[in-house]
């Protein structure tokens, strides 16, 4: 892997790519930054900001699914459990373990059951750090004091929590840093394959600027938009391979006992999961609605809000009603149409095409979940490999994501290096700066040398210079990509004050930052 070191101008004005990427979601930002570090010549666009479709609204776990062994899909789980402390190890700023407790529902799965497949669960993915699953007296843990009193027993395991849209951008950076072209807010027009290459029209949606280039290569990582690119950029009519299913959360202001988080069984088969998010937060979901098309952004419905409020009630002792919710986001999951009659039993595992009649230059990505996007990246470089007759070196398992060049289990030493570095800064700012952005809060701050360096102050605790680190290096170009995508302080905020950081955002020229910067434990100077 090497680091170029053109600039962002230069590259952009590259007309042909050996790799063009459609989709700033997860995948697709994995796979732009597996083929960038092999050495490919990428870009990758998307219409809107990036990770701002369904990757910004999972319910941000990184897990192997325990309810997938009910049906049966050990393949996806034993993968999903192998990438946690995979991925923990290569971003543990915002990646970090957390325990969920299985509160015993005796007219539900019986506790032979549970034991059974926390037993699978805990042996089939090579767990290493994580702690295994335990029985737990809910009338001795303070776990049981939120719980109605008919719950007696539990059953704790480990899974990892993601800042799921901060994990697309961390891997569009490193992909940019590694020589590819970024495009936000881009959308293709028309994809026409000349026998040899593609022929690609981009647009500007706000501007209305087009622009062309050419690919030797095409990667359809559209999401919920996967067949609508086939349909419309490559007039692939007859095109029908996803099942749109819509999936919602809550949030309301509560806290829990600790920083376990709690999965509940329904009585309809589902789990919902009740997970400590912001401090002061409990987020609730998630759904499963095959009501949902594309022709409107996604909404929680009054009926889903109910659900959750309902089967939150049915745990917890005091209920959740809807006028207790103060934030829910909802998304659209492209899951591949296996044929299930049900949403809660359509596969969540992920199908990768290679399209025939443009030998094989063309490669589709349906379904997937968050967990696996970087095995995926990996197939879908043996599958580009194969197209381009070479034979390029797998290398993303054991490379950090930017910032997150530190010990996986160092985050508190990372955070009181920080402190010593910058004193000025309030410790609950730096903590959090130091969760979004781990090493690369030095270069955040590397010109802060009192309070006063921080610059404006928009609300809750951004400030100027982190504002102008998002728009500099993170392709933030609107008030709602910072306060609900790069960081989630819109729920602290009032409106006024995101009208205000719009309007600053709106004056303020955006110069795209250096090319391949790279920090690492002695640059930061931990100790």
């Amino acid at each position: 892997m090497t680091l170029s070191n053109n600039t962002s101008s230069e590259r952009d004005n590259a007309d042909h790519y050996d790799l063009f990427v459609i989709g700033g979601g997860i995948n697709g930002a994995g796979v732009a930054r597996d083929a960038a570090g092999r050495g490919y010549s990428v870009a990758l666009c998307d219409s809107g900001d990036f990770g701002s479709g369904t990757s910004s609204a999972s319910t941000k776990l990184i897990h192997g699914g325990l309810r997938y062994l009910e049906y049966y899909k050990f393949r996806l789980v034993a993968e999903s459990l192998r990438e946690r402390e995979t991925l923990w190890h290569m971003a543990p700023h915002i990646i970090w373990p957390m325990r969920f407790l299985l509160p015993h529902h005796k007219g539900l799965r019986p506790r032979w059951l549970l034991r059974l497949g926390l037993f699978i669960y805990d042996h089939l993915g090579g767990r290493k750090l994580l702690p295994k699953a335990e029985r737990i007296d809910l009338r001795q843990d303070r776990a049981g004091a939120i719980l109605h009193e008919t719950f007696d027993t539990a059953f704790e395991y480990s899974d990892c929590w993601v800042e799921d849209s901060r994990l697309v951008i961390l891997n569009l950076r490193d992909a940019w840093m590694n020589g590819a072209t970024i495009l936000p807010r881009t959308q293709l027009i028309s994809a026409v394959f000349d026998g040899r290459r593609w022929q690609l029209l981009l647009e500007d949606p706000t501007g209305g600027e087009r622009r062309s280039v050419t690919a030797t290569q095409l990667v359809n990582a559209a999401g919920p938009w996967v067949d609508e690119v086939l349909r419309q950029a490559l007039g692939r009519n007859d095109t029908n391979n996803i099942r749109l299913v819509g999936g919602s959360h809550i949030v309301i202001k509560r806290r829990l006992p600790d920083d376990r988080s709690y999965m509940f069984q329904n009585a309809d088969g589902r789990v919902i999961f009740a997970i400590p998010y912001e401090t002061d937060y409990l987020m609730i979901g998630t759904t499963d609605n095959d009501d949902v098309s594309l022709e409107a952004s996604p909404q929680i419905t009054d009926a889903e809000i109910e659900y959750l409020c309902e089967v939150a009630s049915d745990y917890l002792r005091d209920p959740v009603t809807p006028q207790d919710v103060v934030w829910h986001f909802s998304g659209v999951r492209p899951l591949f149409d296996d044929g299930a009659d049900e949403a809660t039993e359509a596969t969540r595992d992920y199908v990768i095409t290679q399209d025939q009649p443009t030998d094989g230059k063309l490669i589709n990505i349906f379904g997937g979940k968050i967990t696996t996007y970087r095995k995926l990246a990996e197939e879908v470089l043996t599958l580009v490999d194969q197209a381009a007759k070479k034979k390029t070196e797998k290398w993303t398992a054991h490379a950090a994501l930017p910032g997150g060049d530190f010990p996986a289990t160092h985050f508190d030493q990372l955070v009181t290096k920080a402190a010593t570095d910058f004193p000025f800064v309030e410790p609950v700012l730096l903590a959090r700066l130091a969760r979004l952005y781990g090493t690369h809060l030095w270069l955040m701050l590397a010109d802060c040398e009192n309070a006063q360096d921080l610059g404006q102050h928009f609300g809750a605790s951004l400030y100027q210079v982190e504002v102008d680190f998002l728009a500099r290096e993170e392709w933030a170009r609107r008030a709602e990509d910072i306060v609900f995508r790069r960081t989630k302080l819109g729920l602290r905020m009032q409106p006024e004050e995101i009208d205000a950081l719009q309007a600053y955002l709106d004056q303020t020229p955006v110069v795209q930052g250096i090319s391949g910067f790279a920090t690492d434990l002695n640059s930061a100077q931990m100790s």
